[in-house]
């Protein structure tokens, strides 16, 4: 089976925000307790965060986590997480039916945060809260001194400001099930308001409204209409969610899922330029696809660990879907989409980063390991920076109902000028056959491969595991060449693939070194 993609150096999407290759942590199940933070356990900094875990975070190189929600944010008292611990008070989350120490709160996030090199990304509740619980939040964190809030901040240790610049109105308040659900006309309004304030303070903020929740509510696309006309010359972005699950046990339809993502942020895309132009604006606001990951493995262990739980657990393992061989190439499939979509897609983020749906997994007391998921996300985060390449591809496909002809190759790429480098990621969709692929590479000079790694297993329900975390792991691939401008290469069925090209001088005429003795040449 053959494929074809033309590159050309010229051709280009834009340029890739690294805010692209985001994260998410809210207090959900381990995600924190035991996930970020354990202060009994070995590798634990003097703040209690394990470092077996920051290590592997500052691997992954995430340049900004959401925090502290997710669903958790829409009943969440942010006044609750600081001050001295042993004066914090215990809540009860009404998100996920579980009780809350606030042991962590914005101080030790922000620490930890410090420490993972990465940035935080801060959610407001306008569920149960509002406008003023807003403002405070953000002048206890972005004010320097001299406020009532501010001066809190400073007698609670923190003399600096924290000086976040990206911030969310909310979470999902378009879904029955928050805590404080609205209509879009409610939530608009308070949004609009919200935003409005935040800006008095400091206008150079980035703010994020919220879009629908999935592409199956019965308001989208409606709801991003409504809400973007309350607030568009306020918000630089709106948020968009979708989860991916394979409970039909159809590789081939699972697979094609990314087709479905492709087109929800087409629909929002052209949501927001019709608002644009009724606004007759010169402003342009993009997607915040803050929310994304495969999530289904754990939804019946769930349902099973609430109903058994007495009373309101703490952080008891909630969401952690073991990540199976399959799930690597979804996830590949889905970082495409989103290069590929990087005109209009700036800000996303995986959901979530530690035990709760997440790349990274620990052991409370032991260790801290990769899923198999780690991968893709892993190459995409270091190696997807720079500009997206709008490629011609020519590749076979196949039908799925719903969805159309659905192209066997699966492929993205980046154009870092800078380093000289054109990375490609591939997927291959097909179950048995290998692509012959061909790159033709236009206009980057001559290149030659650097890298090439592959991930790929003989099982699609292979997991990694505390016990066994290098059942799935990249390799190196060897053979991948470019000759005359072109790169050939064979892509394994199902797998996931890195190809890095570096430019190196090449000259056009034969260089002829001349050797001179007593000022004659020999």
């Amino acid at each position: 089976m053959k494929a074809a993609v033309t590159a050309h150096s010229k051709y280009t999407i834009s340029d890739i925000d690294p805010r692209l290759y985001g994260s998410f942590i809210e207090h959900l199940g381990r995600a924190v307790y035991t996930g970020i933070y354990e202060p009994d356990h070995p590798t634990a900094d003097e703040n209690g965060m394990r470092k077996d875990v920051i290590e592997l975070v500052k691997e992954l190189n995430v340049p900004i986590v959401r925090y502290p929600g997710g669903n958790f944010v829409s009943a969440y008292n942010w006044e609750d997480g600081i001050g001295p611990k042993e004066s914090r008070p215990t809540r009860l989350d009404l998100a996920w039916h579980t009780c809350e120490s606030n042991k962590v709160g914005i101080h030790e996030f922000a620490d930890w945060c410090t420490a993972a090199n990465t940035e935080m990304m801060l959610a407001v509740n306008l569920g149960s809260r509002g406008l003023d619980e807003a403002r405070n939040f953000l002048e206890y964190v972005n004010h320097s001194g001299g406020s009532e809030w501010s001066d809190k901040r400073i007698a609670n240790g923190r003399a600096e400001p924290w000086d976040v610049k990206l911030w969310c109105l909310g979470n999902e308040m378009d879904g029955p099930w928050q805590i404080g659900h609205k209509t879009a006309d409610e939530y608009g309004r308070l949004a609009h308001e919200t935003a409005k304030a935040m800006r008095a303070f400091d206008s150079s903020l980035e703010l994020v409204v919220c879009g629908s929740s999935n592409a199956h509510m019965p308001t989208y696309p409606e709801w991003e209409a409504t809400v973007l006309d309350h607030t568009y010359n306020e918000v630089d972005y709106i948020s968009l969610h979708m989860y991916f699950e394979n409970r039909a046990k159809n590789t081939a339809n699972y697979l094609a899922r990314s087709i479905e993502l492709d087109n929800y942020i087409g629909t929002v895309a052209g949501v927001i330029d019709y608002i644009k132009a009724k606004k007759r604006s010169s402003k342009n606001v993009y997607i915040s696809f803050d929310e994304w990951n495969v999530w289904y493995h754990s939804k019946e262990r769930d349902k099973a660990t609430l109903a058994g739980a007495n009373g309101w657990p703490h952080a008891p393992a909630l969401l952690e879907d073991d990540y199976n061989f399959e799930d690597v190439l979804q996830v590949g499939c889905i970082l495409n989409t989103f290069i590929n979509r990087a005109d209009v897609v700036k800000i996303a983020c995986l959901a979530q980063l530690i035990n709760v749906i997440a790349p990274i997994m620990t052991v409370p007391g032991g260790p801290a390991w990769r899923q198999t998921i780690f991968y893709p996300y892993y190459f995409a985060s270091v190696y997807g920076r720079g500009t997206a390449l709008k490629l011609m591809v020519d590749s076979p496909t196949y039908r799925v109902d719903d969805l159309g002809d659905v192209p066997y190759l699966d492929v993205s790429a980046v154009h870092d000028a800078d380093k000289k480098t054109v990375t490609f990621f591939i997927v291959n969709r097909h179950g048995a056959e290998t692509l012959d692929l061909d790159v033709s590479l236009l206009e980057f000079g001559a290149l030659r491969v650097i890298d090439d790694q592959v991930v790929s297993h003989s099982d699609l329900n292979i997991t990694n595991t505390a016990d066994a975390p290098d059942n799935v792991v990249a390799k190196a691939v060897t053979g991948t060449s470019v000759v005359d401008g072109k790169l050939s290469a064979r892509i394994a069925p199902l797998s996931y693939r890195m190809i890095r090209l570096h430019a190196y001088f090449k000259p056009v005429f034969p260089i002829h070194i001349k050797r001179y003795v007593d000022n004659t040449i020999v």
